[in-house]
């Protein structure tokens, strides 16, 4: 099982920065991916970030790097904590549009997304 434990999040203005995190507790289970996802009111969960590591499959290189969605791709960054089960995500130039519920997941290895965290708010106002 795997418990997901985020901390961040909060309210800022138009072009500001916030930083989310995000700690997994893991037991018997390996660690294959971290990210991020985020929700507005009334619409689905999309994509945000996500990194990998630990794979073997083809479906989930880790050599490619960190994903985002295009559109926080260049003002977010996602990256992990040194050989631990910890990510980050560095949101900077921050945009009403951003407002949003920020969902933390994480996967086993090879295995598409399966564990989630509560979620924190983020608002950007204008």
């Amino acid at each position: 099982q795997v418990q997901l434990l985020e901390s961040g999040g909060g309210m800022v203005q138009t072009g500001g920065s916030l930083r989310l995190s995000c700690a997994a507790s893991t037991h018997a289970v390996t660690i294959g991916g971290m990210g991020w996802f985020r929700q507005r009111p009334r619409q689905a969960r999309q994509f945000v970030a996500s990194i990998n590591w630990n794979n073997t499959g083809p479906n989930y290189p880790n050599s490619v790097g960190p994903n985002y969605a295009t559109s926080v791709s260049g003002r977010f960054t996602v990256f992990r904590d040194d050989e631990q089960n910890t990510v980050h995500l560095e949101m900077t130039n921050l945009k009403p549009e951003d407002t949003a519920f920020y969902y933390c997941t994480a996967r086993e290895v090879d295995t598409t997304w399966k564990y989630w965290g509560q979620g924190t708010e983020v608002t950007v106002s204008s």
